[in-house]
């Protein structure tokens, strides 16, 4: 089961690089040992463990930052249990009564994530991808950036001025554009029907002639790149194709166990629900 640390400072990771550094040269001379707390040893690999078990904390911090900013954590939480084992807690009816309502949720996770793991195999996830490839037809799609106004007479005058070479493209979108200029690559779904319509009919390298009008404005374009999408490599979407095969398993084995079971249900009024 995952441990969950909790951090003062919100959900974000202090970067504490200097006591990170600290830290670890402390546990490199002694032996892999990051603290001993009553005569008992927290060791760097018990911090490495938690940090590996925590996708959300590896995305918002490296191993030194996260080493740092829990290593008082781990040492409290060991002060915790050190106490709570000398008071006996172990025995008093409140933690057994977690206990067991804990066994039960392991038991079911763990249950659901074997019968997971043996529906989502490799080979199931690689069908997927090449169904995807077999499916996927590219797409025309354009890099372009623009210059947005509310005037048609200004941006009559940007694309006179363009073309004059009195000014740069850049130069124009930093002084006048409402919008960030760079769109980037897009094809023609992804922005509105006027835009893209005119976006997709020029060549690369080219502006506009004349300004496009949309619900936002009057756009100046400008082409950068025009291309065919590709279809994504495997190891770009592996983990997406897993996650979706996994929720549907998930999905799956609720259904069938519910399909093989004998339920009633009633309401609050203890009258019998019908199945539907």
């Amino acid at each position: 089961m995952q441990k969950k640390y909790i951090f003062a400072t919100a959900s974000v990771i202090i970067v504490l690089v200097a006591a990170a550094f600290t830290y670890k040269v402390y546990a490199e001379k002694n032996n892999g040992v990051a603290a001993v707390v009553n005569g008992e040893k927290i060791t760097v690999a018990e911090m490495k463990e938690a940090y590996e078990k925590n996708p959300q904390i590896k995305a918002q911090a490296s191993f030194e930052d996260f080493y740092a900013q829990a290593l008082d954590i781990m040492v409290n939480s060991k002060l915790a249990l050190q106490a709570a084992t000398k008071a006996n807690i172990q025995a008093t009816p409140e933690f057994q009564a977690q206990l067991a309502e804990l066994q039960d949720e392991v038991a079911r996770q763990v249950y659901l994530e074997k019968e997971v793991e043996a529906r989502v195999t490799d080979e199931k996830v690689k069908e997927v991808y090449d169904e995807y490839l077999a499916k996927f037809k590219p797409e025309k799609e354009v890099k372009a950036k623009h210059i947005l106004v509310e005037d048609e007479a200004l941006a009559k005058e940007i694309i006179k001025k363009i073309k004059e070479k009195k000014a740069t493209f850049d130069e124009m979108a930093k002084k006048h554009s409402k919008d960030q200029p760079d769109l980037g690559y897009f094809t023609a779904e992804v922005m509105v029907p006027e835009f893209s319509e005119a976006a997709m009919k020029m060549e690369k390298n080219t502006y506009s002639d004349e300004p496009v009008k949309t619900q936002y404005g009057y756009h100046v374009i400008f082409v950068e790149d025009v291309r065919e999408t590709k279809p994504q490599p495997f190891e770009a979407i592996e983990d997406q194709i897993r996650l979706s095969l996994s929720q549907q398993a998930v999905a799956d084995i609720v259904k069938e166990l519910n399909d093989n079971a004998k339920i009633e249900k009633f309401d609050l009024e203890g009258k019998k629900i019908e199945s539907k």
